[in-house]
């Protein structure tokens, strides 16, 4: 919609626009959390008829909020421009770990060498008795999950690093596809509290080297537990 100079949008005209808004932003929340939560498994069809028809609204709006999570990596077009879940081999998660590391070794850079420091591993300390309480309260592997990146994407904001910041959560749909599409056992071993404890530990004592060791051994030991070295790991990690 193209304003000139001087005109003026109508009342009709803008409740139409809020609406259409309103509504391919429900279906893109709604899309998006039914991916991350598993509800959707990566490699299943997404079909823009039946989606549209479970969500009352419109094909093409469907067809905007899938566009979307195509940029984001939570949809891929497979054979004939169908869409489906993405689905990352174990090379492209460990590759995802990766690039998830080396966000995190510099926030962990720039975090010890800030003078607030100590108050960033307080508040680190305060996102892992979350992350402790979704465990032991018995909360649903999301609110788990939720609580696991969270502490990864505070980490990253206490950088004071938008772009650091910006860049991690680029990583986040598809992280958290592979978590939830891992074994339960050993995923909440990789994202147990315990697991997180010695990088805030090491931020607070301002130990550059072992925070940076610290935070290799958790990322090479969340690759293990997710399942993505083992002999025949599924291609969705």
């Amino acid at each position: 919609m193209e304003l000139k100079e001087g005109s003026t949008v109508s009342g009709q005209a803008l409740s139409s626009l809020t609406r259409s808004t309103t509504l391919r932003e429900r279906a893109l929340v709604a899309l998006r959390t039914a991916i991350t939560t598993g509800q959707y498994r990566p490699g299943d069809h997404l079909g823009e008829v039946e989606i549209a028809e479970h969500l009352s609204v419109s094909r093409g709006t469907v067809r905007e909020a899938l566009r979307h999570l195509q940029q984001e990596g939570l949809v891929t077009a497979g054979a004939r421009g169908m869409l489906r879940v993405s689905q990352l081999t174990p090379t492209e998660v460990r590759e995802l770990f990766q690039v998830r590391e080396a966000l995190e070794g510099l926030a962990l850079a720039q975090i010890i060498a800030s003078p607030r420091r100590q108050d960033s591993a307080e508040a680190l300390r305060k996102a892992l008795e979350k992350l402790q309480d979704a465990f032991t309260s018995g909360a649903d592997l999301a609110a788990k999950v939720e609580a696991d990146l969270g502490f990864h994407l505070l980490l990253c904001e206490l950088s004071g690093n938008s772009v650091l910041v910006k860049t991690w959560r680029q990583l986040e749909g598809p992280m958290r596809v592979v978590i939830m599409s891992a074994a339960g056992e050993r995923r909440d071993v990789a994202m147990s509290a315990t697991s997180h404890t010695p990088i805030a530990d090491a931020i607070a004592r301002g130990d550059a080297a072992a925070a940076q060791e610290i935070l290799h051994a958790h990322m090479t030991s969340a690759i293990q537990q997710l399942g993505i070295d083992r002999e025949g790991a599924r291609e969705t990690a």
